[in-house]
């Protein structure tokens, strides 16, 4: 089912627009998709119910479609309620598929498992309502010996709106789920062999991390780690539970393991992580020598704009900092002149090495940066934890930074 959320956010923004017609017949196609899907996979005797649920839930898109080309207007609520659609329809057919090979499974509605703020498109889970929810939704499946199955990405608000935990989700979903109801381990399943030491697309030579901790996935995961959700890991930290990232087409792969602490006798660096596509604002004012509140004021205004920095640097006059979220930076820059000098850099790339031995060996991060000598860098941060050096280079320079990297420490 690859795509279908695209799809059918895709579909709402068409209605929106006005172009039903365009929309009812795009969602036609995935009626299609999904009733073809539950007659390959569903037993003969749910087959009926299950095509009828999919009917269903296609004819309340429909009726959706129909009302945003009247209303012209698409809200946040709306996206919710439409990208939701395709986890609850897959997990339907999971189901069935599990019941047709011989495990005794049970659909759990998503919405009544995971209880989360109004933050509609990016909604943050309640633990305590949560926790309630999973006793009551999954942990009850489980005590009647059935498996439960549940979409990710999806939960809804305490008076039932539909939510959704931002793309990606799907993972953290499930981190959500396994501490909610005190697994001994959760397992990500995805399509690589596990936490990597680089980006493969860029190292072709990228080894498999066998285990690593929490600390080391979560700035990984931040610094744009594919594998893993940045939130994902989180549930898991505040229980104390260890995560395994598996590969979907090895089932016999031993993967990744993310433990509280690290592996003893770990190497220098655990693994490299780098972000393309980031912009560089740097902020001077004379004024800000020697001055208190001038960054509050900076960061009033990326706040202001909901846009997160990723990397900042300081100096007596400038304020550097990184963002990959463009979408307000014109009024960022607007908002900033006000009361500083602003430039823009484009087209920069973040590189990232991560390692726990950072913190108590400084010789390593020495040697990081000497390794990139020949190698342009904008910036240069170590953030208080130690556990990362990242520097802000050109995007054109980071495939060699990163393979000059990767040949000293895991060569």
């Amino acid at each position: 089912m690859s795509g279908v959320t695209d799809a059918l956010l895709a579909i709402a923004s068409a209605a929106g627009a006005g172009r039903v017609d365009d929309a009812l017949s795009r969602l036609e196609q995935l009626r299609e998709r999904h009733l073809g899907a539950a007659c390959a996979l569903a037993r003969k005797e749910a087959k009926g119910a299950l095509s009828e649920q999919i009917r269903m839930q296609f004819d309340d898109l429909g009726a959706l479609v129909r009302a945003l080309g009247v209303l012209r207007e698409v809200s946040p609520r709306t996206l919710d309620v439409s990208a939701a659609a395709g986890e609850l329809l897959s997990s339907r057919i999971v189901t069935a598929a599990l019941n047709e090979a011989g495990i005794q499974s049970e659909w759990v509605d998503a919405r009544r498992a995971i209880i989360t703020n109004g933050d509609h498109t990016r909604a943050l889970p309640l633990a305590a309502e949560t926790d309630a929810a999973l006793r009551a939704s999954v942990l009850s499946v489980i005590d009647a010996g059935r498996v439960p199955v549940l979409g990710g990405f999806v939960g809804s608000t305490v008076d039932g709106h539909t939510t959704t935990l931002g793309r990606g989700g799907s993972d953290y979903s499930g981190a959500i789920v396994g501490a909610g109801i005190g697994a001994r381990e959760i397992q990500i399943w995805t399509d690589v062999d596990g936490m990597l030491t680089a980006d493969p697309r860029v190292i072709s030579s990228a080894r498999l991390v066998p285990q690593l901790s929490f600390s080391e996935a979560a700035e990984l995961a931040y610094f744009g780690a594919k594998v893993l959700h940045p939130s994902t890991i989180l549930p898991a930290v505040e229980r104390n539970i260890p995560v395994r990232i598996l590969n979907s087409r090895k089932a016999d792969g031993t993967g990744t393991m993310i433990t509280a602490e690290p592996p003893p006798n770990s190497m220098p660096l655990t693994a490299l992580a780098c972000k393309r596509d980031v912009t560089v604002v740097d902020i001077t004012s004379s004024r800000m020598l020697m001055a208190y509140g001038f960054l509050r004021r900076v960061f009033e205004v990326f706040e202001r704009y909901t846009t997160a920095v990723d990397v900042v640097t300081t100096s007596e006059v400038t304020v550097s900092v990184t963002v990959d979220d463009r979408r307000h930076l014109e009024a960022i820059v607007e908002a900033l002149s006000e009361f500083s000098q602003v430039t823009v850099d484009h087209e920069m790339a973040l590189l990232c090495a991560v390692g726990d031995r950072l913190r108590n060996e400084p010789a390593i991060a020495a040697r990081a940066v000497g390794v990139l000598e020949e190698v342009p860098l904008r910036m240069i941060s170590q953030a208080a934890s130690r556990r990362n050096i990242t520097v802000i280079l050109r995007q054109v320079d980071l495939p060699h930074a990163m393979n000059r990297l990767h040949d000293e420490f895991f060569g």
